[in-house]
Formats: C-alpha cells, structure tokens, sequence
C-alpha cells in the first residue's frame, strides 16, 4: 500500500518563474499554467533575491566573478552589474533573508530559474548557451541546505512534471520519518527501493545489499542513510528508465491483482511524452483504488481512504 502526504506541499520558487515581471529586462513567465488546475493543490513562495536586493525592475544586468556564486560566498568573488557596481553585499544580503523565509516557513522544495546568477544551480547565464558561472549565489544557499530542487523548464514537460512530483512527495515523506532502529530503516527502504532501483540502479543494490546486512544501527549511521536516499531522491529519472519501470510494475499489478489497466503500453511501442504521462497517472489512481503499492511512485498526496485509517 502507498504511503500518505496528507498536507499541501510547500513549494517556493523563483518569482519570475510564478509570472511577476522581475527579471532585470521586466519580463517573466507563469510556468504554473503548465500545472493547470493541480497548481491549487501546493502553497506557492515566491521570491526574487534581486529584487529584494533592492535593485530594481528593470535593472541593469549582474555576473559574478570568481569561480562561481559559491566564492562569493567564500569571499574570493563579486557580483559586479553591467555598469561595474559592486552589489556582492546587497544581494548576499538578500539571499539570506530569502533563504530564512523559506526556512521559517519549512519550505524544502524550489522551482528555480536556471541560467540566472542568483537563483542558477547547473546554469548562471542563457547567453550562446553557456555555463557561466554556476551555482548562482542564492543557488548556493539551495544546494547547501538540502533543497528539492526543480528546474522550471521542466514544468513544460509533461514526463518530467510527472518525475519531480513523485520524487518530490517521497523525498519528503521521507524526511519525515524517523529511523530509530534497522526495523525503521528497513520499512523506510521497502518503500522507496524500487523508485531508487530505478534512478540508479547499481547505487541501488548496493545500498539494498548493505541494509539486509546490517548488524546494528546507531543514530548518525540511521542519518547517514536517510541522507543518501534523500540525495538519491534529488536525481530526475530519463523518459526511457521510467517506461520500462512502469511496464515492470504493470506486469507485477497484472500478476498479483489478476486486473488490466486500459492504456498501459510496452516500453516499444511508439507514443508521445504526453501520451506516457496519461499512462503514469493511469497506474498511478488504479494503484490507489486498490491500495497496490506502485512502487515507481511510493507516495501520495491525499487525504487516507476512511478503511486505511480504521486499519
């Protein structure tokens, strides 16, 4: 049986990515309109540390010097803006407070804008498709504290909306439990091998292999693992990875449930992303009528059936 998020996920997120017109050049853009009505179902936190940096919209464009944002919070880089102003303590300034609001709301998950020089993880720059300098200065502070973190290109991709939902609902359930015992471990592992298997599976096996075998568990060893999994979790799955699990899934539900579901394909057969995402959510509510548990998405966000709860 699937496991239960009954709480309306925190979701925060780059405020020119939530539709606000606060990029340096007055523009933005609603990639919430790709969620359609399921944008209702999370808490949205917008922030924008340029912004509340005071700098302005519009502004004139920064880049930082240095090795990446992260020397800028080493003290070794700067972010300077087009004209050569020195803004590196404005905006630090303001990374931080965006990053306590978060904190202080218990936000973990964030939808950032990448290729920006604040908010950038993989990408500080959209010019001629380049690197630029990554992580952003407030990509930094992302990374550095444990964020889910979502690109928000991928909002357009019906697959991909599919991959970081059921990866972010596991990752935090499972921050939410406690691991205590190999017991808890275990039940925590039961739950989560298969999405995992399916991330990377060699990590994986050994991982699994390493739990069966454990002969005790202390308190930063039970911290230990969960923060291995939790990182695991971070990680997308590909298009082809997540057909041939669903079939794997399928076939099982098939075996065990003695039912069909209309719709499934084999991993071959030729359909479009938005086609495949259809499939996913197809599995996904069967197994959650029938309490079978889908192991590529473990973990739901809903409110337990009246029998769960009484059992």
């Amino acid at each position: 049986m699937s496991e239960y998020l009954e709480e309306k996920i925190k979701i925060g997120i780059s405020a020119c990515m939530y539709g606000c017109k606060f990029r340096y050049n007055a523009k933005g853009w609603n990639q919430l309109e790709y969620l359609g009505r399921d944008a209702s179902s999370y808490v949205w936190y917008p922030v924008c540390p340029e912004v509340q940096a005071g700098l302005g919209v519009p502004r004139e464009a920064i880049r930082i010097t240095g090795e990446s944002g992260s020397s800028v919070w080493e003290g070794s880089g700067k972010v300077i803006s087009s004209s050569g102003k020195n803004l590196t303590h404005a905006l630090t300034e303001s990374c931080k407070n965006a990053l306590e609001s978060l904190l202080k709301a218990e936000v973990s998950v964030f939808i950032y804008m990448e290729g920006s020089p604040s908010c950038g993880v993989y990408r500080t720059t959209l010019k001629n498709n380049r690197l630029g300098k990554p992580p952003g200065v407030f990509g930094h502070l992302l990374l550095e504290n444990g964020f889910f973190l979502i690109p928000a290109s991928d909002l357009s991709s019906p697959v991909k909306r599919w991959d970081w939902r059921r990866r972010m609902l596991a990752f935090l359930w499972l921050k939410k439990q406690t691991i205590d015992s190999k017991a808890d471990l275990y039940g925590v592992w039961h739950t989560l091998k298969f999405l995992c298997q399916e991330i990377d599976e060699s990590q994986a096996r050994l991982l699994g292999h390493e739990i069966a075998n454990l002969k005790a568990l202390d308190a930063s060893e039970a911290q230990s693992y969960k923060q291995i999994i939790l990182n695991m979790l971070r990680r997308p799955s590909t298009a082809s990875k997540i057909k041939n699990r669903l079939w794997k899934h399928y076939s099982h539900y098939r075996k065990q449930m003695g039912k069909s579901v209309e719709g499934i394909q084999r991993p071959n057969d030729m359909r479009s992303m938005t086609a495949l995402a259809q499939e996913l959510m197809k599995m996904e509510l069967e197994a959650m009528d029938t309490d079978y548990l889908f192991g590529a998405a473990p973990v739901v966000n809903r409110k337990k059936k009246e029998r769960d709860v009484v059992e």
